[in-house]
C-alpha cells in the first residue's frame, strides 16, 4: 500500500503543535521508615546529650535478720551519652528564564525542585541514620560534623559473622563502628539468639528491618504468618509482614536505604531523631548572585540512642 501522491503528512508539517503530558512521573522511592518510625526531639546545642539508667542485678540471696540494721545498698549512677548534630543539605538553583517560560507539569519550577531536592534530602538522613556504618565526629572548621549511626551503637544483642574480624563496636557510644565480618545466611536461629538477649536486658522490639534479599529469605521462617491460599480469589498470599516469636509480636518492615547485609531488630521509641532547634528541613533563599534563585534545603539532627539494649541486630547476612 503506498501515500496518494501529494498528500501532505505530519512528517513534512511545521506548525505541529507539541504534544506533552501535563503529568511528570517519578517512580524513585522517597519512603523512610525508620526516620518515620522513631520519635522527634528538639536539641539546643551541637552536642545533644541524654541520660541512661540501670538497675542493680535482681538478688537471688535477699533474705535479712529480723530487727537487723539494714546497710545502705550501693547507688547505680547514670550513664550520660551524647550524639553531635550533622548538617545536611540540598540547595536547588533555577534560572530567571526557566521561571518566565511555560512548564508542564508544574506552575512554579523553583517550588518543584524545592519539593525534589527535600525528597533527596530525606532519603540521605534515612541512608545516614541506619544506612551507613558511621561514628560520631566532632569537627572543626575543615571537617564536618557527623553524627553516629544506628550500627554505631548497637553492641550488646548482636549475632554476626565468625570470621574476617566480625566485631560488634568497642563501647555502645557512638565512638565506635561495626567490624564487618565474612558474611553467613540470616537464618531463624540466628534471630531467635537476638530476640533472646534483648528480652533477657529488658528490651521488647516490635520492629525488624531488613533489605530486600533477607526479607525474602524471612519469608520462609518458621515462626513467620502462614502463608494463605485464597481458593476463591485464586491468590496466593506469601509475604509475611509480621513474626511471632516467644517474646512478641514484630513488624517485618523492608527498607531500601540501611545495608542489604544488616537485619535490624528494633524497639522504636528507644530510637530518636533530635532537630536543632529551627533546623528540621527548612528552606533557606540563598543571596541572588545573578539571574537566578536559589534555595537551600537543610536539616542539623543527631540519632538518639535512648537505650541501645532494648534493640539489636543480625550481622553480616549474605545478601546474594
Amino acid at each position: 500500500m503506498t501515500l496518494p501522491t501529494s498528500t501532505f503528512v505530519t512528517y513534512s508539517a511545521v506548525g505541529n503543535r507539541e504534544d506533552l503530558s501535563d503529568m511528570i512521573y517519578r517512580i524513585d522511592p522517597v519512603d523512610t521508615p525508620f526516620m518515620s518510625g522513631v520519635d522527634k526531639e528538639k536539641a539546643t546545642a551541637v552536642n545533644h546529650e541524654w541520660q541512661t539508667q540501670a538497675l542493680a542485678g535482681a538478688d537471688a540471696n535477699n533474705a535479712q535478720l529480723e530487727g537487723d540494721d539494714p546497710s545502705t545498698n550501693t547507688t547505680t549512677p547514670t550513664v550520660r551519652l551524647g550524639n553531635l548534630c550533622q548538617i545536611s543539605y540540598k540547595v536547588a538553583r533555577v534560572s530567571g528564564t526557566q521561571q518566565a517560560v511555560d512548564h508542564a507539569g508544574r506552575d512554579n519550577e523553583l517550588a518543584y525542585q524545592e519539593m525534589l531536592k527535600g525528597l533527596e534530602l530525606k532519603r540521605d538522613l534515612e541512608t545516614i541514620l541506619c544506612g551507613t556504618n558511621q561514628a560520631k565526629v566532632v569537627g572543626n572548621t575543615t571537617t564536618a560534623r557527623k553524627s553516629a549511626s544506628v550500627l554505631s551503637w548497637l553492641a550488646s544483642n548482636t549475632s554476626k559473622g565468625t570470621a574476617g574480624g566480625a566485631a560488634d563496636p568497642a563501647a555502645a557510644d557512638g565512638t565506635g563502628t561495626r567490624t564487618d565480618g565474612t558474611q553467613l545466611a540470616f537464618t531463624e536461629v540466628r534471630l531467635k539468639t537476638v530476640l533472646s538477649s534483648i528480652w533477657t536486658n529488658g528490651g521488647k522490639p516490635g520492629t525488624i528491618m531488613t533489605g530486600a534479599f533477607n526479607k525474602q529469605v524471612f519469608s520462609t521462617f518458621t515462626g513467620r504468618s502462614t502463608a494463605i491460599e485464597e481458593s476463591k480469589s485464586k491468590k496466593i498470599v506469601a509475604s509475611v509482614d509480621a513474626y511471632e516469636s516467644d517474646f512478641g509480636k514484630l513488624k517485618v518492615v523492608a527498607n531500601r536505604f540501611q545495608r542489604p547485609r544488616d537485619v535490624l531488630v528494633l524497639e522504636l521509641d528507644k530510637w530518636a531523631v533530635a532537630y536543632l532547634n529551627g533546623r528540621n528541613m527548612i528552606s533557606i533563599p540563598l543571596a541572588k548572585t545573578g539571574d537566578s534563585d536559589r534555595r537551600q534545603i537543610l536539616a542539623e539532627y543527631a540519632l538518639v540512642s535512648r537505650n541501645e539494649k532494648a534493640s539489636g541486630g543480625v550481622f553480616d547476612n549474605t545478601t546474594t
